[in-house]
């Protein structure tokens, strides 16, 4: 019989609910009917981490916790399930005693206003816990999806820097770094206790919430249910709730469906299942294409990369999406389910018009597979925006290039950003392939782009800004393979 009641942990304590909405968000929950009122309501849309809390999950093993920051403005509460929250008011036991993070930020002068001070001080709480020795690199990375409007960073950084020099002030419970140390066994035996392996149904005002746990049962219960929303990390679809207003009747949440969170490696393949998260995906693909690095690691933010999934930023379609392009240009393939039948189809066949896919009714994602690099290829992606940290592209570009001599054997480029949906560069490509790789072939090919794309203007570019900046960003490439151009975007004017 199904699970119809929803459980985690809360400050060491089981938090159990029976009546609960299924797009109530987990901010929601903490400031209206918990009444904590730390963490912040800022965007609600998972920008700006006022709202940033923590979640710690048994790793696969079973063994050890998972600890990682999300956005408590759009993650759903019945997501929650099997998990343990933590949240600002959790880091002390009482208010004369300071978190060492929380010490750090009032010795390095971290907050003026306070308002976005709680994420940060959560954001860098699951630095402290999974990095022992962050490098500025780390810091920078960790603090990505925090904005303040009132010191700049320098302090913040000054804290994240410092926070590690005095660690009694931790609770016991807390004391030892996630991912670097054991977790304290009596947490890990607490959410071993709470296991369910039974599916979650939850039925609220006539709306329904479910979050099968294999595979088949996720087909039988979309095949019933084909007019369904399937949620993934939420990372889009918190944003339908809390900033259209939308009311979904049905759910099917894949976070609990174990053969869709399957992380591999084969001889041909890295195979990645629909809901595995960004954070687990990203690591293995740059391990083997370790020029998508720069692009990943601009990829959203941490918060949302640890909660969000590359199955849902692939079905999900957005013709601004970072991640199609890349996986595009490598020659990546969908398989598909519907029922009991499964399908395989190449990513740059499955868009066909402005979020129009090629998905029937009660078909869904099951897999990405990504073939591994042969040969001598070099795969590079860039990505233009007006802020490097947590941005929409304008434009992302990605190249797949391989070289006999200096004749181009093989030449693949996909771009977002340029039309309703993310798509090959084909004649930019014709004019490339057979052709030598100089500065005459790549000025036919910046010409042949004028025929794959017709962009549109809008408030991150215009129509000829887009196509001047992708037909540089060629160019630049071009300038990459001659070892003319050494800096990347991100070591440009930084520290590290």
């Amino acid at each position: 019989m199904p699970k119809s009641s929803i459980s985690f942990v809360l400050d060491g304590e089981i938090i159990e609910l029976d009546d609960v909405d299924p797009t109530r968000t987990v901010l929601q929950f903490l400031r209206e009917d918990l009444r904590r009122k730390g963490t912040k309501e800022g965007c609600a849309e998972g920008d700006c981490g006022a709202c940033t809390v923590v979640v710690a999950e048994l790793n696969r093993n079973g063994d050890n916790l998972s600890l990682r920051a999300i956005n408590s403005c759009i993650q759903f509460l019945p997501t929650l399930d099997g998990k343990e929250l933590i949240t600002v008011e959790s880091l002390s036991p009482d208010t004369r005693t300071l978190h060492p993070v929380q010490r750090a930020m009032v010795d390095n002068h971290g907050s003026q206003c306070g308002f976005c001070t709680p994420g940060f001080v959560m954001s860098l709480f699951a630095l402290y816990k999974t990095n022992s020795a962050p490098s500025r690199q780390d810091i920078d990375d960790a603090l990505a999806g925090n904005l303040c409007r009132c010191t700049g960073y320098r302090p913040i950084i000054a804290a994240a820097q410092s926070m590690y020099a005095d660690g009694a002030g931790e609770t016991d419970w807390l004391r030892q770094p996630y991912g670097v140390q054991q977790a304290p066994v009596a947490r890990v035996q607490r959410l071993k206790t709470m296991a369910d392996d039974r599916s979650l149904e939850i039925e609220h005002a006539g709306r329904r919430f479910f979050a099968p746990r294999d595979l088949a049962s996720f087909a039988d219960t979309y095949s019933t249910n084909p007019d369904a929303t399937i949620l993934a990390g939420g990372t889009d679809i918190g944003l339908w709730v809390t900033k259209k207003h939308v009311e979904l009747d049905t759910v099917i949440y894949t976070g609990r469906v174990a053969e869709l969170t399957e992380l591999a490696v084969t001889a041909t393949h890295i195979e990645v299942g629909a809901a595995v998260t960004l954070t687990d995906a990203i690591p293995e693909i740059v391990g083997h294409y370790p020029g998508l690095d720069e692009l990943f690691r601009r990829f959203a933010a941490p918060p949302i990369r640890n909660a969000g999934t590359l199955g849902g930023n692939v079905a999900n379609g957005s013709p601004i999406g970072d991640s199609m392009a890349a996986l595009m240009v490598v020659g990546a393939t969908l398989v598909l389910r519907c029922g009991k039948q499964e399908r395989e189809l190449p990513l740059d066949q499955f868009y066909h018009d402005y979020q129009v896919n090629d998905l029937g009714p009660g078909e869904f994602l099951v897999r990405i597979r990504i073939p591994l690099p042969t040969g001598n290829a070099t795969v590079v992606s860039q990505k233009w925006s007006k802020r490097f940290d947590q941005d929409i592209s304008a434009v992302c570009t990605a190249y797949r290039l391989e070289l006999d001599g200096d004749t181009v054997a093989s030449f693949r480029m996909a771009c977002g950003g340029l039309a309703p949906v993310v798509k090959r560069a084909t004649h930019c490509e014709a004019a490339l392939n057979g052709a030598r790789w100089n500065e005459a072939g790549i000025a036919r090919a910046v010409a042949a782009l004028v025929d794959d794309f017709t962009p549109i203007s809008d408030m991150r570019a215009s129509a000829d800004m887009r196509l001047r900046a992708t037909q540089n960003l060629l160019w630049r490439f071009f300038r990459q393979t001659q070892g003319e151009v050494q800096e990347t975007v991100y070591s440009y004017g930084r520290q590290r």
